[in-house]
C-alpha cells in the first residue's frame, strides 16, 4: 500500500477546467500485452517510478484482471504495482484505498462496464482522490470502459455496425469527468461504430468525438494535445460547425442526417490541438 501525508482539507471535486498538471491515455481496448506492450510501456514511463494503481472497478472477472496487468506493468519495469478493487460502493471511503493514491503516479482502469466505474466512485471521495492525481501531474490511464469513463458525458451503450438513427439507440451518462469536452468511444473500427459516435455528437455538437480502435491510444497531454500510438487509427469527429441535422424529427427510425461534419483521421505519431480543434503536425516517420 502506499502512504504519504495526507491533505487535510481534501483535493477539490473537480479538476480544473483547462491546464490540469497531468495526462489522460485513453485506450481503444485489446492493447498488446504480449509483444512490444508500445501503449503499456508508455503508461510504465509516465508513472515515472512512482506506483501505478490498477482499478478493476469495472470488471467481473476483477482478481484475473489485476493478476495479468500487475504481471505485465513489472515486466515492463513498475517499481511498484497496487490493486484498487473497489466491489461496493459503500468501500469507496475506506481509508486504505484513498491512502494508495496519495503517492500514485498512474491509476489504470481495466475494461468492463463503465457505468460500475461511476455508479461505485462517482461524487465520492475516491473520484476526489483521483482527480487530485491528475491535478498533480499523475496520468490517468483507461483501455476500453475505462477509456470511455474519462470524460465529463460517457457513451454507454448503441448499437454498431449500421447507420445511427434519429431515434436509435446511442445511450449517455455521466462520467467522472476528467476531461469535459471530448465523448469518448472504443474497440472503434472492430465493432463498426462510427454511426453511433455520429448519433451522439448529433446529441451533443459540442462535444468532440474521438473514436479508438483497438491496440490504439489517445494521450491527452497537459497542453491539451490529443497524441496517437499504437497499431490503429484515433477518429475525431467535430460536429461544432453542424449546419443540419435531423435529430429532432419525429420520424424515429429514419437515418440521422448531418451536414458539415469534420472528420480526421489520425494514425500513430499524428497529434490534434484540442484548443483549436485542428490536427497538429505528425512526427517524423
Amino acid at each position: 500500500m502506499v502512504g504519504s501525508k495526507g491533505n487535510a482539507e481534501g483535493p477539490d471535486r473537480q479538476p480544473p477546467a483547462g491546464g490540469p498538471g497531468g495526462a489522460l491515455v485513453l485506450i481503444g481496448g485489446h492493447e498488446d500485452k504480449e509483444g512490444e506492450r508500445e501503449i503499456l510501456r508508455d503508461v510504465v514511463a509516465r508513472a515515472g517510478g512512482r506506483p501505478i494503481v490498477v482499478a478493476t472497478v469495472a470488471s467481473d472477472v476483477a482478481g484475473e484482471l489485476w493478476v495479468e496487468y500487475e504481471r505485465v506493468f513489472r515486466a515492463l519495469g513498475a517499481a511498484e504495482v497496487a490493486h484498487l478493487d473497489i466491489a461496493e460502493r459503500g468501500d469507496a471511503g475506506e481509508a486504505r484505498w484513498l491512502s494508495m493514491l496519495e503517492g500514485a503516479g498512474c491509476v489504470f482502469f481495466t475494461g468492463g462496464d463503465q457505468l460500475k466505474i461511476t455508479s461505485k466512485l462517482g461524487g465520492s471521495r475516491i473520484a476526489d482522490a483521483i482527480c487530485a492525481v491528475y491535478r498533480r501531474g499523475g496520468t490517468i490511464a483507461g483501455t476500453s470502459a475505462g477509456a470511455s469513463v474519462m470524460s465529463e458525458t460517457m457513451l454507454v451503450g448503441g448499437a454498431g455496425e449500421e447507420s445511427a438513427k434519429v431515434r436509435g439507440a446511442v445511450r449517455m451518462a455521466p462520467g467522472l469527468g476528467l476531461v469535459r469536452d471530448l465523448l469518448v468511444d472504443q474497440h472503434f473500427a472492430q465493432r463498426g461504430r462510427l454511426g453511433r459516435l455520429l448519433g451522439a455528437v448529433a446529441h451533443n455538437p459540442r462535444l468532440l468525438g474521438i473514436g479508438i480502435d483497438e491496440d490504439t491510444a489517445a494521450a491527452i497531454e497537459p497542453d491539451r494535445r490529443l497524441r496517437a500510438l499504437g497499431t490503429g487509427a484515433v477518429y475525431v469527429v467535430d460536429g461544432r460547425n453542424l449546419s443540419h441535422t435531423n435529430i429532432g424529427e419525429e420520424e424515429g427510425d429514419r437515418v440521422l442526417s448531418l451536414f458539415d461534419v469534420r472528420l480526421h483521421v489520425l494514425s500513430a505519431g499524428d497529434s490534434f490541438d484540442l484548443e483549436r480543434g485542428r490536427p497538429a503536425s505528425g512526427q517524423p516517420r
